[in-house]
């Protein structure tokens, strides 16, 4: 699964990318949450949590279905 997730998210980052910022894989637990790190601008943006819940979260669900809970941003 870890890496039909960081597949997924390569598919992700180019739109990441293209606002100066990037996306990591971190892990991903037992209860199907995936643990991402946010780099660059959108580390501190003010627009990360809705950009995690609303981009990231939705692809990887919509990419992998059920195997993806929810994804979260750690430091």
């Amino acid at each position: 699964m870890r890496e039909q997730i960081i597949a997924a998210l390569e598919q992700v980052r180019p739109f990441l990318q293209r606002d100066g910022g990037d996306v990591e894989f971190v892990d991903y637990t037992e209860d199907k949450t995936v643990l991402v790190r946010l780099q660059g601008h959108c580390a501190g943006c003010p627009y990360a949590q809705m950009t995690v819940k609303m981009g990231i979260e939705e692809y990887l669900k919509d990419s992998l279905g059920d195997a993806v809970a929810s994804v979260e941003a750690v430091a």
